[in-house]
């Protein structure tokens, strides 16, 4: 794995735009997920959204409750912010100091670390978002990815 930037994150979320995503969509991204975290044993909770819907939501054996709070605090930095819990972490790490440190806000209540992305559709902008919780945030982060890579792929056939 290469070294993220907040300039490759950025770059990951606008090569991962989708041409659609309804709440079918939804639920195939959380199949998809939950099948990829199961196939490799990991100790995630998992969750889907259309809109603001929760459409999917999976604990796996292994993930701790505490990873629920986690998602809800990434939910509250990708719905204020419109990126994802990555980019908005190495965003200020970059600038020498933290998020919770440049905006202010309460870290009970937002968690800038990896594991949270919005789902854009292309000319319509963020429709839902996705997260994973569980893994060190670099994980995270690297797993909603690979399975938006992947759901965009089975778009294109």
């Amino acid at each position: 794995m290469t070294s993220l930037t907040s300039a490759s994150v950025a770059e990951q979320e606008a090569s991962l735009i989708l041409s659609s995503f309804t709440l079918a969509d939804a639920v195939g991204l959380g199949a998809i997920a939950q099948s990829r975290a199961e196939s490799e044993e990991m100790p995630l909770i998992i969750q889907v959204r259309h809109g603001r819907r929760i459409a999917f939501m999976v604990s796996l054996p292994g993930s701790h409750a505490d990873s629920e709070n986690w998602i809800i605090r990434k939910a509250a930095v990708v719905e204020k912010f419109d990126t994802s819990t990555m980019y908005q972490k190495l965003r200020y790490l970059e600038r020498g100091t933290t998020f919770s440190e440049a905006t202010g806000l309460d870290e009970q209540k937002y968690a800038a670390h990896g594991g949270g992305m919005p789902i854009a559709v292309a000319n319509v902008g963020i429709v839902g978002s996705v997260y994973a919780s569980g893994l060190p945030d670099t994980e995270d982060h690297e797993f909603l990815v690979d399975c938006l890579r992947e759901l965009k792929a089975a778009q294109s056939l």
